[in-house]
């Protein structure tokens, strides 16, 4: 029971990816200032009951260029 209740105010307290809405004629600065602004954490989020938590992987690339290149991409 403690763990469907944490759960659930985990899941209440996280942005669902799907209600942010970016600019796509806006410059990619202002893109990214508003999806951080929407989604509060870029690290943990959810996608509808789903929780995503984004890590670091072992590349040469940063999470800055994917993250840059997904919202040029948006």
């Amino acid at each position: 029971m403690a763990d469907t209740q944490l759960r659930s105010e985990l899941l209440n307290s996280l942005v669902d990816i799907r209600s942010v809405r970016i600019d796509r004629s806006a410059p990619l600065d202002e893109r990214l200032k508003s999806y951080v602004e929407q989604i509060k954490n870029p690290y943990m989020f959810r996608v509808g009951d789903t929780v995503v938590r984004v890590s670091y992987a072992d590349t040469e690339s940063t999470i800055n260029d994917n993250f840059t290149n997904l919202l040029a991409s948006m």
